[in-house]
C-alpha cells in the first residue's frame, strides 16, 4: 500500500515515498522497492496529495494536478493506460482544488465542479454509464460539490449545503440508499444536510456529522463498522451514541478513527496488527467496536489500509504499524508491528493519505 502525506499550504511541501514500487507508483523513476523513505525529485511546491490502487495523485501550490503508478484503467488521466514511474501533469488546467483516487480518480475543481476518470465497471464515475475515461470527464453540470471520496468501487460526496450523495458499486449497500442496487449517476442519501466529512473504503462508507457523531454503512464481514457486530447495513448507522469524532479513515476491513480529545481508536480486522492494539492473527484479534489506542492524548491524524497504518502526533511525528511487506512501514525493515512505532526522528510530517496496497508516498514540510 502506499501512503500520502500532505502538509499545510503554507509552508513549502517536499514529497517523500516508500514500500512497494512493482509499478514505479512511488514516483522515483525506477520499479525498485524502498524500505525507508525516499525524496521524490527536488520540487517543494507539492501542496495536496492522495493515494489509491498502486497511483498517486498530487495538486501543486500553483493548481496543477500530476499523477504516476499504476495505470491500467486509466486512473492517471493522462489519456492513456500506461504506467509512469516519474510525476507526469494532467492535462493543463491551474485550478484543482481535491482529489481522491484508487481504481478511479475523482476531482473537485476551485469552481466547485466534480470530474472522474478511470474505472466505471459499476458507474463508479457517476457519468450515467460503465464506460471507462482515461481522461478527466465532468459529472453534470453542478457546481455545489464539496468533498468526494472514492471508495474500491464506488463514491460518496457531500455538496456545500451539507447533503450527502453516493453513486457506483453497492452489492453490500456500501452507498447507504437502503437497497443493494448499483447507481451510475448521483443519488442522494437520506434528506439530511449536516453531513460534514466522508471516507469510501473497500466496501464500506464511512462519514462524520457536524454534531460530531460518526455513521458507518456497507460491508461488514470483520465488524469494521464498529457496531458490535458483524451484520452488512445498507443504510447509515450511528457508532455508539458519543458525539466527539474528529476524523476516521478506511480502506480495507478495518477503520481508525481520532476524537476530540486527541485519543485514538480502531476497530475490524488485525491479522497483522494493523489496529495497534498489540496483538495480531488470531481471529479473536479482531474487533467489532471501537477500542482506545493506548492512552496518549496527542494523535492529529491517522490514515488506514487494509494491512497497515500510519499517524502523526502534534508534535509532527511520524508513526506506523502492522503489515510489513516490501518495507511498507518506512522503519528499513520488513518486520510486521501491532503497536506504534516511531519512523526516524522528524517532527515535520504534517498529514496523511493512504491506499490499499504496499508502498507510501509522503509530503514534508519544510
Amino acid at each position: 500500500m502506499y501512503y500520502l502525506i500532505n502538509s499545510r499550504k503554507s509552508f513549502n511541501n517536499i514529497l517523500w515515498s516508500w514500500g512497494q514500487n512493482t509499478y514505479g507508483q512511488l514516483g522515483l523513476g525506477d520499479i525498485v522497492h524502498r524500505s525507508s523513505p525516499v525524496q521524490v525529485g527536488s520540487l517543494a511546491n507539492w501542496s495536496n496529495v492522495v493515494s489509491g490502487y498502486n497511483n498517486s495523485l498530487v495538486i501543486k501550490t500553483n493548481g496543477s494536478l500530476w499523477s504516476w503508478g499504476y495505470n491500467t484503467e486509466g486512473q492517471l488521466g493522462l489519456e492513456d493506460v500506461n504506467h509512469r514511474s516519474s510525476p507526469v501533469q494532467v492535462g493543463s488546467d491551474t485550478d484543482w482544488k481535491q482529489i481522491s483516487c484508487g481504481l478511479h480518480s475523482m476531482a473537485i475543481k476551485t469552481d466547485g465542479t466534480l470530474w472522474s476518470w478511470g474505472q466505471n465497471t459499476y458507474g463508479q464515475l457517476g457519468l450515467g454509464d460503465r464506460v471507462h475515461r482515461s481522461s478527466p470527464v465532468q459529472v453534470g453540470a453542478l457546481t455545489d460539490w464539496d468533498k468526494v471520496s472514492s471508495g474500491y468501487y464506488h463514491t460518496l460526496m457531500v455538496k456545500t449545503d451539507g447533503t450527502l450523495w453516493s453513486f457506483g458499486r453497492n452489492n453490500s449497500g456500501q452507498l447507504g440508499l437502503g437497497n443493494i442496487v448499483n447507481y451510475s449517476s448521483p443519488v442522494q442519501v437520506g434528506a439530511l444536510t449536516n453531513w460534514k466529512s466522508v471516507c469510501g473504503s473497500y466496501y464500506s462508507s464511512y462519514i462524520i456529522k457536524t454534531d460530531g457523531t460518526l455513521w458507518t454503512w456497507g460491508y461488514n464481514g470483520y465488524g469494521q463498522l464498529g457496531l458490535g457486530d458483524r451484520v452488512h447495513r445498507s443504510s447509515p448507522v450511528q457508532v455508539g451514541a458519543l458525539d466527539d469524532w474528529n476524523m476516521v479513515s478506511s480502506y480495507g476491513y478495518c477503520a481508525l478513527a481520532i476524537k476530540t480529545d486527541g485519543t485514538l481508536w480502531s476497530w475490524g480486522i488485525n491479522t497483522y496488527g494493523q489496529l495497534g492494539l498489540g496483538t495480531a492473527s488470531p481471529t479473536s484479534a479482531n474487533k467489532s467496536s471501537p477500542v482506545q489506542v493506548g492512552s496518549l492524548t496527542d494523535w492529529k491524524q491517522v490514515r488506514c489500509s487494509n494491512y497497515h497504518t500510519l499517524a502523526i502526533k502534534t508534535n509532527g511525528t511520524l508513526w506506523a504499524w502492522g503489515n510489513n511487506d516490501q518495507g511498507r512501514l518506512g522503519l528499513e525493515d520488513i518486520a510486521h508491528r501491532s503497536s506504534p512505532v516511531q519512523v526516524g526522528a522528524l517532527t515535520n510530517w504534517n498529514n496523511i493519505k493512504l491506499s490499499i496496497l504496499n508502498e507510501s508516498v509522503v509530503l514534508k514540510r519544510i
